[in-house]
């Protein structure tokens, strides 16, 4: 049986007490004149590819609102919103709820939070930062706009300048460590365009025909010409004057090559020349510390040149990326190895996502919309029995996906009604402990879910958990023990904490549980609540 679908039997809680016609039109498109029936064409390539092998149903309403909350509020529903959809009888609730959703103040805060991880990978925090990703999300940026503003930061402008600490913090020095610059060259590779060019720093790749030292070596060019800036108290770049090309050579052959700035994939850009007392468009001044602001800088060209509608692999990216969100599994995995030799499991629909993100000027929250209508994403996790699990690659059903720290904390705090306007202090040290028990490692992206020690110690016996699971007035605990009926009371708790009714059994085993410590009832329904905020169903996007 499915994780997502294992249910905290006698047994289970006692043990956690313990411890066709779309095809064709898709082939041929070009233009967003059928725009509205995206979903079904990305259905129609999904079914085309599993030929006759089964698809998964689609999924309940309880396993629906708690999956489309957490994707895209970044959430469980509470359990008041929670009965409100499952209560309703309109035809089209599931898209209504969507749109709610993405017009919310959760979405922004929902998308702050996924992208800081996928940037930043868990190198740390920091506050322009998250006020700019919170305030690009928020106005729908387009993604070719934002990241143009993440590659060349302007620090004159208070709304934008936060995205330098995405260049910042790279550069920065750990003890006695050389300045990262290959470390940044490779990460705006990966992170923007899905190439991971490490190898290909001293060499063409070996086993990669279209990763050259060159796509390298252009890049490398530009940020190995840049510094930080400490003539201000934000994030901030600089870049020194860059008068000449840079020098390379393989490791094989030693043959002296050069190369100006240039995207991979793309065309060297040449290097202006100027007189010495024309280099700076405004000269650096000492008494300030402002370190000058070079004529030519290739920080620009690279941002006008990378993010753009005619760079396949930049669309590539970030469709194949908003797919791994939704789906939880990359067309092209991993998600940084976009190349020939690794093609994606649906060519086709991949090619479709691209152009249509590009044709709605990239757009993310419209393509995010598309992907949550399809019926794709809308299956449920399980198979009927005895049908083989289908690889996740062929998307046949709902792949299961790993919650964030920031999903974990969220969920847990709508779970146990102590989410309602925390102090500022109290709910940054919640975060931060949630990143530390569940984040991964700086530098380590998150796509899968790793279990770890710390964090089943964390859930186990960290106060952060724990204070949630104590009656204050109005959240879990306090109205559960307003409810004398152990039955309904089940029903409120599984509500509340997993986004669905208990199973006859699993209400059997609350009732005979709760008889058996009438004396320390709200020590036994804390134990309960934890026991569900602690399996593997809470853990996991189903």
């Amino acid at each position: 049986m499915s994780a997502s679908r294992r249910t905290t039997s006698s047994a289970g809680l006692t043990h956690l007490l313990g411890v066709g016609f779309w095809l064709a039109l898709a082939a041929g498109f070009t233009s967003v004149a059928f725009a509205d029936e995206l979903p079904a064409r990305i259905d129609a390539l999904i079914a085309t590819a599993a030929k006759d092998a089964p698809l998964g149903a689609t999924c309940d309403e309880a396993t629906f609102v708690r999956r489309v909350y957490l994707d895209l509020a970044g959430r469980i529903p509470s359990w008041r919103e929670a009965t409100a959809f499952l209560d309703s009888k309109e035809a089209n609730k599931r898209q209504q709820l969507i749109d709610t959703l993405l017009a919310s103040s959760d979405y922004p805060r929902r998308m702050q939070d996924l992208f800081h991880a996928m940037l930043m990978e868990r190198r740390g925090d920091n506050p322009e930062w998250t006020k700019f990703l919170q305030a690009s999300f928020e106005a729908n940026k387009p993604w070719d706009q934002l990241v143009r503003e993440i590659l060349d930061p302007d620090p004159s402008n208070e709304a934008i300048r936060g995205a330098a600490f995405f260049h910042t913090k790279r550069l920065d020095k750990v003890g006695q460590q050389e300045t990262d610059y290959p470390g940044l060259t490779r990460d705006v590779g990966r992170l923007f365009l899905g190439m991971d060019l490490q190898c290909a720093q001293c060499h063409n790749h070996l086993f990669i025909e279209s990763y050259k030292q060159v796509d390298f070596q252009g890049l490398y060019t530009v940020y190995q010409n840049t510094f930080i800036r400490n003539d201000l108290k934000f994030p901030a770049i600089g870049e020194k004057v860059l008068t000449k090309k840079a020098d390379f050579s393989s490791v094989f052959d030693k043959v002296s090559l050069t190369t100006g700035p240039r995207v991979p994939g793309g065309k060297e850009i040449e290097i202006p020349s100027f007189d010495k007392n024309e280099e700076y468009l405004v000269p650096p001044d000492k008494k300030t510390n402002f370190p000058g602001a070079p004529r030519f800088r290739a920080m620009q060209f690279i941002a006008t040149e990378l993010p753009t509608a005619g760079n396949k692999a930049f669309a590539d990216n970030i469709a194949n990326r908003l797919w791994f969100v939704m789906m939880g599994r990359g067309l092209v995995n991993p998600l940084d190895q976009q190349h020939a030799t690794n093609r994606p499991s649906h060519p086709e629909l991949l090619d479709l996502l691209s152009q249509e993100i590009v044709a709605q000027k990239f757009d993310m929250k419209w393509m995010l919309r598309q992907l949550v209508l399809t019926q794709t994403y809308q299956r449920t996790a399980v198979l009927p029995a005895g049908t083989a699990p289908p690889k996740p690659e062929t998307y046949r059903i709902a792949n299961e996906k790993r919650l964030s720290a920031e999903q974990l904390m969220n969920s847990v705090q709508v779970a146990t009604g102590s989410r309602d306007k925390p102090r500022e202090a109290d709910a940054e040290k919640l975060r931060v402990a949630f990143v530390k028990a569940f984040g991964n490692v700086p530098q380590d992206p998150e796509v899968e879910f790793s279990p770890s020690l710390k964090s089943s110690l964390f859930v186990l016996n960290d106060p952060a958990v724990l204070d949630c699971l104590a009656p204050q007035p109005g959240n879990l605990a306090d109205r559960l023990l307003k409810i004398s009926d152990s039955a309904v009371l089940a029903d409120e708790l599984y509500l509340s904490v997993l986004t669905r009714k208990p199973t006859d059994e699993e209400r059997t085993a609350v009732t005979e549980y709760l008889a058996k410590n009438l004396e320390r009832r709200p020590a036994a329904i804390a134990n309960l609540s934890w026991a569900l905020l602690a399996s593997t169903e809470f853990c996991l996007n189903h």
